[in-house]
């Protein structure tokens, strides 16, 4: 069964989507009633609205109408949707806005709160088969052990840091009523397994026995037996058969009815079991956080591993085919920037001059992105890119110069150097001074796509100022350096 509750939608709402939202996915306790369920969403509900960037919540209980989530009561996801970000408090993001709400949301018994993005949430469920950035997936043939290795796991990964949102995604085992058949009873009344299998799918289950028509409409109509005649054990017992001779046998003398557990959903990936731990990670990179994670299980976590597997899977997929097409890029344009300054200089050693300045705005960017508090990703990969061709510009604005300087004035080497350095020097700073306060509205931006931005820039203005404090005192230093052991040479 399926509850929906929508809190104030309507069209004066849907601009708020735009600027940003929120995508919970709530689990409560394993076979909780809807209703109890429905309690526990409104208070999710009232909880939520407690910040005041919150614009609106709607709750979906359960499993959604087309069926592609086999959810159960215990499973809420609900759209949070957020005003403006110009009508938050100052220099407040939305990290920190979900900080708060876990926070806040811990305090509430009994449910387990995961955070994301409406679109990004269906691609993770695509991608990983869980609605998480990152999942372990345990396959074995066994439930118990197999969920056993997932608790251990789950444990585990909540003491390495960047892991929130941990949760097992399948239910756990859930009460159920098991109908064991007793061939060889069965088979001494002369009923057949078939006659027993028809009256627990008709009288328990029902059957369709005809349709009524309304109008356009079509409805099924169920035949089975009174619920009073079927809610316990007992009462399913005493429903009868017929054997062949016409004598009536009760269902309990040829088969065993017992209260039981079973598993609610099973999930299979390349038609093998498995049991999938699902997490999010917050203020760490995928790359650290594996290490550490994928370390910890194998030192702490006891499986065989001849029955059992271990698998991780999630967003970091896309991370690494990523970040491999990106140095297959870098590696590319570090080439052609190479070509290109040979043919302008016509030498191998002006172009490797020049080149040299490359280490020292990467380190300018990665000492920016660890002051700020960011991770070497996509984005921040993207901005190394841009940060090349910004530092090599102002190699070759200097060591055109120190050239120039060098063949037509009647100068030492030393103060030809210092000379056209010098004379340089304004233009190089020029340059990265437009470059920096270019980039500085969206190296401090906060409204929708600032997430992809600060990361970019805040490596090119990192790696612009150390590229260019440096690059004026370190390339005039190779650059004589070279030259004096080329002139010393002929």
């Amino acid at each position: 069964m399926t509850a929906f509750v929508f809190i104030r939608i309507g069209k004066e709402f849907l601009p708020y989507i735009d600027e940003g939202s929120i995508w919970l996915q709530v689990k409560l306790p394993s076979g909780i009633s809807i209703e109890k369920g429905a309690e526990m969403a409104s208070e999710l509900r009232d909880v939520t609205r407690e910040f005041p960037e919150v614009s609106f919540i709607v709750t979906q209980l359960g499993r959604n109408d087309d069926g592609t989530d086999p959810f159960t009561p215990s499973h809420i996801e609900a759209m949070v949707g957020l005003h403006p970000y110009n009508t938050w408090r100052p220099r407040r993001s939305k990290l920190d806005l979900i900080d708060e709400m876990d926070a806040r949301f811990q305090q509430i018994p009994g449910i387990t709160v995961g955070f994301s993005q409406p679109m990004i949430d269906g691609v993770n469920d695509k991608v990983a088969g869980a609605h998480s950035e990152l999942v372990v997936k345990v396959f074995g043939e066994d439930f118990v052990e197999t969920r056993r290795i997932a608790e251990d796991i789950l444990e585990i990964l909540e003491g390495v840091e960047g892991a929130v949102d941990l949760a097992i995604d399948q239910e756990p085992p859930l009460p159920q009523m098991q109908i064991v058949v007793d061939r060889d009873a069965a088979a001494r009344f002369g009923i057949n397994v078939s006659q027993i299998s028809e009256l627990i799918e008709v009288g328990i289950g029902g059957r369709e026995v005809s349709e009524i028509f309304l109008g356009q409409r079509r409805y099924d109509v169920i035949l089975r037996f009174p619920e009073q005649v079927r809610n316990t054990p007992e009462k399913i017992g005493n429903l009868l058969l017929t054997s062949p001779d016409g004598a009536t046998i009760a269902l309990s003398q040829v088969a065993d009815i017992v209260n039981t557990t079973g598993e609610s959903t099973i999930s299979r990936e390349m038609n093998r079991r498995h049991a999938t731990v699902k997490l999010n990670l917050r203020g760490r990179d995928f790359s650290h956080f594996l290490r550490d994670g994928q370390r910890a299980i194998d030192e702490n976590v006891v499986y065989d591993k001849d029955l059992y597997a271990i698998e991780w899977g999630g967003l970091f997929e896309n991370k690494e085919r990523a970040e491999g097409r990106a140095l297959i890029i870098l590696a590319m344009v570090l080439a052609i920037i190479f070509l290109l300054l040979y043919a302008e200089f016509g030498t191998v050693r002006h172009p490797m001059v020049i080149l040299s300045s490359l280490p020292l705005a990467i380190l300018g960017g990665l000492l920016a992105l660890q002051f700020r508090g960011m991770t070497v990703n996509v984005a921040s990969t993207v901005g190394f890119i841009a940060l090349s061709g910004l530092a090599v510009q102002n190699g070759v604005i200097l060591i055109s110069n120190l050239n120039r300087v060098k063949m037509k004035k009647a100068l030492s080497l030393k103060e030809a150097v210092l000379q056209g350095s010098v004379m340089r020097l304004r233009p190089v700073l020029i340059t990265a001074m437009t470059t920096l306060f270019g980039v500085l509205p969206a190296a401090f931006a906060f409204g929708v796509g600032s997430d992809i931005q600060r990361p970019l820039t805040t490596v090119i203005m990192g790696g612009l100022i150390t590229a260019t404090i440096l690059t004026m005192i370190v390339l005039p230093v190779v650059y004589y350096l070279v030259e004096r052991r080329v002139k010393s040479e002929e």
